[in-house]
């Protein structure tokens, strides 16, 4: 059995009507809170582009090493964050992956590998140079803090550097140090 419904039209329900249509339209020009104040892509903007010197495939060799590593820099989310993915060799893989905040205006990193680590650090980029500090725990669960160095010494070689602290940043031991060679294509 069919049922017809007949709504009859009175100046409530077209004011109801009136205001959902000019609701509907609002909601479709509002521009999405989450968008960025600054609307610069970050493949234009110069804080973004800082680390930039760092992009390509590099062969990485350190001290007590037998053989090389070998790394990985690319960019990533439309030019906005900087991936590596570097594999040391024996089974020790990682992914470290840094982005400049247009909001804060500093950068902020993240370096994560496959036996479970990962320290959050903050950053400081200049021309051919970055450091990121960040705190963390040891395997003795005491805290201890990071300090990581990336520097471009030529366009195709790069030191990187990794020292721990457990005097709140007095005295520093080095735990990484190595040479990126950037791969000949």
């Amino acid at each position: 059995m069919e049922q017809n419904i007949v709504v009859r039209g009175s100046r409530g329900t077209r004011g109801v009507l009136f205001l959902l249509v000019l609701g509907g339209c609002f909601c479709l020009a509002a521009p999405p809170t989450f968008a960025a104040e600054d609307s610069a892509a970050c493949s234009a903007n110069s804080g973004s582009r800082q680390m930039d010197f760092w992009l390509g495939d590099w062969t990485v060799t350190y001290p007590g090493m037998s053989g090389s590593a070998i790394s990985k820099v690319e960019l990533s989310l439309d030019q906005c964050l900087v991936v590596e993915r570097w594999d040391g060799g024996q089974g020790h893989t990682g992914e470290n992956m840094f982005a400049y905040s247009s909001d804060d205006k500093s950068w902020h990193g993240m370096f994560a590998d496959n036996q479970g680590r990962v320290h959050v650090l903050e950053g400081k980029v200049l021309e051919g140079s970055a450091e990121f500090v960040g705190p963390s725990r040891g395997s003795n669960g005491k805290a201890v803090l990071n300090r990581i160095k990336v520097v471009r010494v030529t366009v195709d070689r790069v030191e990187q550097s990794w020292e721990k602290s457990a005097d709140h940043g007095v005295t520093w031991t080095t735990e990484f140090r190595g040479d990126y060679l950037r791969k000949k294509p």
